[in-house]
């Protein structure tokens, strides 16, 4: 501060203390910097003119330690402690202050600036001081910084989650605000490796209220009510059903809150050899319906509860994937086929141009089968040999249904499960929304479509 007078100092000062302009304007005004300006106006409400004057005498080791220790004790910044002693650069009490952690003041200070590494706001040791010379204060900021040394890593580690990446500054910030009450800001943030402005500003966004808590609300009850069956996909849609919502946004706030849709294991499958009379594969993996009842698909899958089995034939229409029959039995005899045919063909109302496809297993070539489709009009189409994909719909469907209950819940009986695949078919086909339409149940998307 050698090229400035005293005079114009305190004129610089004054205009701050009894004018309405802030700093920055008063530093414009008189061509200096703003924080030079800070510091003049700090030292003049402290000291009066005297805070102002240039110093250039060389301090004893013994002032240097009460500065540092009223540093200490106090807990006051760099420029505080510096504003209180009438120095004129707060960094010379930085200076001294890594001097004293050190091991003594009487270091004659650099002329080069030591980088600091990055990891430790210890600066590289000096010549070591017997313990024993040291003062009673100084082992006591010794003890002090070594405990907050050990205690900063200990907490860090709580608020990552014991990831192996590197600490946010929002995680930085939390374990700093932890330890706050024990020890020194100033240490902290130099463990921490965390600007000053970076924290106080991560402690602002931490007040704020969360903007997403409403959509977080929205998204978890969503994921309980169904079960953890939906993935963001899913959730997103159902969401969309009342306000428009991001789907990368929800599938964000998902990884957050470690809500995941369940993966799903495959299907089962069975199959005599050759019985009867094959049909051919009029459907050729088109699985796409223009209208209700135009394709039909169906199969039989098996369950285990114990020693004892439980086996589904369901009938899905392709038009918009809903269950229009199924049959549940203990056995997988021919009249689990057949009396879930006879289920479907009541819904079906004068003469239809429909196929119904299935596997080749050996109840679909029995005779009777074969001529209860042929009495009403229906085609009957059959997958190649040992080829799940030309009857992929009702394979996925299997999958769905055992990875979204079957495999969630634990099941005492057959009964018991029996009573579950009731409720849940009613859930898939009312309540359960695709994304292919349109986000709507099997169930919404046909009354619609045909209304």
């Amino acid at each position: 501060m050698g090229k400035y007078s005293v005079q114009f100092k305190i004129t610089a000062a004054e205009a701050y203390i009894h004018g309405d302009d802030g700093f920055r304007k008063i530093a414009n005004r008189y061509s200096i910097d703003c924080s030079l300006l800070r510091r003049w106006v700090a030292a003049f409400q402290a000291r009066g003119s005297a805070g102002l004057q240039a110093n250039g005498h060389h301090y004893s080791a013994a002032f240097k330690l009460s500065v540092v220790e009223c540093m200490h004790k106090e807990r006051l910044s760099c420029r505080e402690a510096a504003t209180r002693f009438g120095l004129g650069q707060s960094s010379q009490v930085g200076i001294w202050e890594r001097q004293y952690y050190s091991g003594g003041l009487d270091v004659p200070k650099r002329k080069k600036t030591v980088s600091m590494p990055k990891k430790s706001p210890v600066p590289p040791q000096s010549p070591l001081v017997d313990d024993d010379l040291k003062s009673r204060e100084q082992l006591k900021a010794e003890l002090e910084y070594l405990r907050m040394e050990n205690a900063y890593p200990k907490k860090a580690r709580g608020n990552k989650g014991g990831s192996e990446q590197e600490p946010s500054p929002q995680e930085k910030t939390l374990t700093v605000m932890a330890l706050r009450s024990r020890f020194p800001l100033d240490g902290l943030l130099r463990l921490a490796n965390l600007a000053r402005s970076t924290f106080y500003y991560q402690v602002g966004a931490l007040q704020k209220p969360d903007k997403h808590a409403d959509l977080k609300a929205t998204i978890q009850s969503l994921y309980h009510e169904h079960e953890g069956r939906f993935g963001y996909r899913r959730i997103t849609l159902a969401i969309r059903k009342k306000e428009p919502v991001n789907e990368k946004r929800v599938q964000r706030l998902m990884d957050d809150m470690n809500l995941k849709s369940l993966v799903r294991p495959k299907r089962y499958r069975s199959y005599k050899g050759l019985v009867g009379k094959i049909a051919p594969n009029l459907l050729e993996r088109n699985f796409l319906a223009q209208r209700p009842n135009q394709k039909w698909v169906t199969d039989v899958t098996e369950f285990k509860v114990g020693l004892k089995k439980l086996y589904l034939s369901p009938i899905m229409d392709l038009y918009n994937g809903e269950i229009l029959a199924y049959q549940i039995a203990t056995r997988p005899s021919f009249a689990l086929v057949t009396e879930m045919l006879d289920k479907a063909i009541e819904q079906l109302q004068g003469p239809v141009n429909l196929v119904l496809h299935s596997d080749q297993g050996w109840q679909y070539q029995q005779p009777r089968y074969q001529r209860a489709l042929k009495d009403r009009g229906i085609k009957q189409s059959m997958s190649r040999k040992g080829n799940c994909l030309d009857n992929a719909v009702i394979e996925s469907f299997f999958g769905t249904l055992k990875s979204e209950f079957f495999h969630l819940k634990r099941f005492e009986s057959v009964e018991e499960l029996q009573t579950g695949l009731d409720k849940y078919i009613h859930y898939y086909n009312h309540d359960r929304i695709k994304a292919k339409l349109g986000g709507l149940s099997p169930v919404e998307y046909r009354t619609r479509s045909v209304g």
